[in-house]
């Protein structure tokens, strides 16, 4: 896919952050937009803005981890649009919680959004895009899914899951010949309010852990998400299979290339020099 205009574009977690900025780049560019979020209010903010912009543009309320729901959506998505040439599974959730302190259900209810979020997105639309003769399947992992982040061993672990499925998908849809490529995205620290609606695992403190992780990630995130946005498109018009966003995210990315079990006790001694104890 060389020009997204009049192109079909479903973006999950819309109502936000990149997902909003992934929207509405799309928009800009020609490309029709379909979107979803559990967020109605700032999901119609979405689409509203996106229909300012000269394209025709729908919004549903999705929980992405439920399977029924993303299916019916993206029947939904053709039915309005005519057909689909890009899924965006962008939606995800954190959590901060020590592995001790992690309750099951909590890690249940993470993964079902950014892992299986994911594979319910590929699932639904993946036929769609087929069917419209091409197409691709971009799934937002994170530079922590190249490395492990403490105090979010749930959170890593989704985008560690994120990535090895997208990585496969590829590899697959290569194989088999398919006109659907996949593409996985590898964002450092983007200026989005996903740490700030973290949830605090029950096992923790109420309050110190959760300044802790919002100072530390004001600190990294420097990337708008304008500009992420920016790149992912890019990226998949170039037919990148790997996008890492961020100079942050290069380095994390050559970090764990170089050092691939050294990164941890680095990563350790810089939680301990910090003073992060309660991680």
């Amino acid at each position: 896919m060389k020009d997204l205009r009049d192109k079909v574009a479903a973006v999950t977690g819309a109502a936000s952050g990149i997902g909003r900025a992934l929207a509405l780049h799309l928009a800009g560019a020609g490309c029709e937009t379909a979107l979803c979020d559990v967020d109605a209010a700032g999901l119609e903010e979405t689409r509203a803005r996106c229909e300012k912009l000269g394209v025709r543009a729908s919004a549903r309320v999705v929980d992405v981890a439920r399977a029924d729901e993303v299916l019916a959506w993206a029947e939904d998505v053709v039915a309005r649009h005519g057909a689909v040439h890009l899924v965006l599974n962008n939606a995800g959730v954190t959590l901060l919680s020590t592995v001790r302190d992690l309750e099951l259900d909590e890690l249940e209810w993470l993964m079902g959004v950014n892992f299986w979020g994911v594979v319910h997105g590929t699932k639904a639309f993946l036929p769609h895009l087929e069917a419209a003769g091409g197409g691709h399947v971009v799934n937002v992992s994170s530079a922590f899914g190249l490395i492990a982040n403490p105090g979010q061993s749930a959170y890593t672990a989704s985008k560690f899951a994120v990535r090895g499925f997208t990585e496969a998908l590829s590899i697959e849809l290569a194989v088999q010949e398919s006109p659907v490529r996949a593409h996985l995205v590898l964002p450092g620290g983007v200026a989005t309010a996903i740490a700030r609606n973290a949830r605090l695992g029950r096992g923790q403190a109420p309050e110190r852990p959760r300044e802790q992780m919002l100072a530390e990630f004001d600190r990294m995130a420097r990337t708008p998400p304008e500009k992420a946005a920016r790149a992912i498109v890019e990226g998949v018009l170039r037919g990148n299979p790997r996008i890492v966003v961020g100079a942050d995210a290069r380095v994390i990315s050559f970090l764990q290339r170089l050092l691939p079990r050294r990164y941890q006790g680095l990563v350790g001694r810089g939680v301990r020099r910090r003073g992060l104890t309660q991680v």
